[in-house]
């Protein structure tokens, strides 16, 4: 009996300090979901207002590009997919996950061929287990992106739309990541960055039905429209990048005050158990005692006649 109770001491020790590190893991990520919020409320009028510019542009004027101008018969597409760079947050990066590839199986639907860049350690591994081919990839900011890690990102993506297909370019240029509705909600989502839907921009911005005034591009639209190409898709990068963040952290929060709690009752259930063995050993000694005392006596007693 001594010996189980001294298991049931050994695994509530170490469960205390489980408990103690997903404790500390959660008030860690509560403390970062605040930060990351203000950076996604401080980014929102930035990626509006470029993409008011940018809906103005190409409205104002009968341009041709490809931030705007869809291909009549796409044949390859692009989807940049955001996981996270560490585990511990349930099923936020897996959730991603599933939609990168629902969203795979539409585009080759379509007859479209799919090239997939990744951000995060998650999503890289999901891939290399399964051997897929990865066109580029990039870890290591996930918790904390900054506007140079969306610069970076956005990079290649840009050199890939502004490239024919013939030569491994891409029509089309979708992203998918995990929206940030709440503390308690985190959706993932996809969508086409480019072309620019001009109907779903105007919505986006709250434009639609308004009438936008006349424009003179200097030195033309095409320019503006080239300068406005990195700008904009980087702004979206980096949007849906603090978005991820705010919901990994958000994800992670839930996840280890759910281990938290559960840890407390397993520590309780423990708890009662070790009690129960400890009553039962002490219950033993005092039999074994009563009964030794009782030998005692009648041997006593049997001396004495």
């Amino acid at each position: 009996m001594g010996a189980q109770l001294r298991v049931y001491k050994r695994r509530i020790r170490a469960i205390t300090a489980t408990k103690k590190i997903t404790k500390a893991m959660e008030m860690i990520a509560a403390s970062r979901i605040v930060k990351a919020q203000r950076k996604v409320a401080a980014s929102m009028p930035y990626a509006t207002e470029l993409t008011r510019a940018v809906t103005a542009v190409a409205t104002g004027s009968n341009t041709k590009h490809a931030l705007t101008t869809e291909v009549e018969t796409p044949t390859r597409a692009a989807v940049l997919l955001i996981t996270s760079d560490r585990g511990l947050a349930g099923g936020y990066s897996s959730n991603a996950i599933k939609q990168a590839e629902r969203l795979t199986e539409r585009l080759r639907a379509e007859g479209k061929d799919v090239d997939t860049y990744i951000v995060g350690r998650k999503g890289l591994a999901y891939y290399g287990f399964r051997e897929r081919k990865v066109a580029d990839s990039w870890t290591g900011f996930t918790d904390s992106p900054a506007y140079a890690d969306a610069k970076r990102v956005a990079g290649p993506l840009i050199e890939a739309i502004q490239t024919e297909t013939a030569e491994g370019g891409v029509d089309e240029l979708h992203i998918v990541y995990t929206e940030f509705v709440s503390m308690m909600t985190q959706n993932p989502v996809d969508g086409r960055m480019l072309p620019l839907s001009l109907e779903k921009a105007e919505e986006e911005t709250g434009a639609k039905g308004e009438i936008l005034p006349l424009f003179d591009f200097e030195p033309s639209a095409e320019d503006v429209l080239d300068a406005l190409l990195p700008r904009y898709v980087e702004s979206r990068i980096y949007n849906a990048l603090l978005q991820s963040a705010a919901s990994e952290h958000a994800a992670r929060r839930r996840a280890m005050k759910s281990a938290t709690d559960n840890a407390g009752d397993l520590i309780k259930s423990l708890s009662r158990l070790a009690n129960a063995a400890r009553q039962a050993e002490i219950t033993q000694e005092i039999s074994e005692i009563v009964g030794g005392a009782s030998a005692m006596a009648d041997a006593t007693a049997g001396s004495d006649k």
